[in-house]
């Protein structure tokens, strides 16, 4: 995780609000997400991931579709996007996340009841969104194999206010307009 590191390091970290934002290729798309980058996090996912027996790879609108869409490529594991407005479909499951600096409705489509999936994002902070996401994948009746987040801020979230935990590739902590890496 080299790149990821020095990347890390590198990032420009604003407020939002007293928010300290990372601003991250592989959070944001900005700057630019290098290929290497992106290969090397989908490696360190493929290693850190319990993948045998997943069928599907779930993943939060937006900024974890680029990643779990290169571990789709990589293992032949079909892709959910999670998306934050309704299609209307049959079966659609609404649910409302809560993070550090907003609020919204996301939709599950194309999970059903015994699926067994992989929970993929780009990061980890408050918690909201994954803690959300696992409550409406339990609601489905769907199996929550893993939960691999690449990079996770340090500190209590609302995911551990639930039965899972989630793995990440790299631990961090802002303060004071800098990165630190644990």
């Amino acid at each position: 995780m080299d790149l990821l590191r020095q990347s890390l390091h590198e990032a420009p970290i604003v407020d939002k609000s007293g928010y300290q934002y990372v601003v991250h290729p592989i959070s944001n798309g900005v700057p630019m997400l290098e290929p290497e980058l992106l290969r090397e996090v989908v490696v360190g996912i493929v290693r850190a991931a319990e993948l045998e027996n997943v069928d599907k790879i779930v993943a939060p609108e937006a900024m974890g579709i680029h990643i779990a869409t290169a571990l789709s490529l990589q293992t032949d594991i079909p892709l959910v996007v999670i998306r934050k407005r309704s299609y209307g479909l049959d079966g659609e499951v609404a649910l409302h996340q809560t993070t550090g600096y907003s609020e919204s409705e996301m939709y599950i489509n194309d999970v059903e009841d015994g699926d067994r999936v992989l929970i993929v994002d780009d990061l980890l902070s408050t918690g909201g969104t994954l803690a959300a996401i696992c409550g409406a994948l339990d609601d489905i009746g769907a199996e929550i194999v893993d939960i691999v987040v690449v990079i996770r801020k340090v500190g209590e979230t609302a995911l551990d206010d639930t039965d899972y935990e989630a793995t990440s590739l790299v631990d961090i902590s802002v303060a004071d307009g800098e990165v630190t890496i644990h």
